[in-house]
């Protein structure tokens, strides 16, 4: 059976239980697929935060030794992932301090709760302009690294992992205001940036 999958009893358990349960228990094959299931997502968060992919290899490989230290920690009444993002989340602000100790991602911040996140476009481009969308792919990579690592980490988590503000919230331990306004500067520094940037 699925490690991963729901596990029934006297009626119904959830995914977050039977994966809290299976983490407990410290079950190896629950550990292989969650690895497996998250490894990619995992991997592309912590380089877009450290910018350096050694140093998000190296966290990658101490996320999960404290997912296999703590399991019993996890208690599911929030998406694995969540969790999980948590850990990673810690483990780089950790590497950040040691490494500069003045960075914080919740430095200078101030809570705007009136700026509107963007809502991207839903139309996708032609074949006509794969060539195009290459180098725009391109510009945004370098935008995106000039942006301050809090922008940075909304927008990857909202965007690229497709977590909802509040779950941005819940993980990065800011008001929901605050990861609105955080996502909203993001986005236009990024416009800004990429304007600046046409040939």
């Amino acid at each position: 059976m699925n490690a991963t999958a729901c596990y029934f009893v006297n009626g119904m358990e959830s995914e977050t239980s039977a994966i809290a349960r299976g983490l407990r228990r410290r079950d190896p094959d629950l550990l292989d697929r969650l690895i497996e299931q998250y490894q990619h997502r995992l991997l592309r968060y912590l380089v877009s935060l450290t910018a350096d992919r050694a140093i998000a290899e190296d966290l990658f490989q101490e996320t999960w030794m404290r997912v296999l230290e703590r399991g019993h920690q996890y208690d599911g009444r929030h998406e694995f992932s969540t969790w999980l993002y948590t850990i990673a989340r810690n483990l780089t602000m950790d590497h950040l301090r040691r490494k500069r100790p003045a960075v914080s991602l919740d430095a200078l911040m101030e809570t705007e709760d009136s700026a509107l996140p963007y809502e991207p476009a839903s139309a996708g481009p032609s074949a006509l302009d794969t060539v195009a969308q290459h180098e725009l792919a391109e510009r945004v990579v370098a935008a995106m690294s000039g942006l301050p690592i809090e922008y940075r980490e909304t927008v990857v988590l909202r965007f690229q992992e497709g977590l909802g503000l509040e779950e941005i919230a819940t993980l990065t331990k800011a008001p929901l205001g605050t990861v609105k306004s955080r996502l909203y500067r993001a986005l236009n520094m990024l416009m800004g940036s990429l304007k600046g940037a046409r040939p």
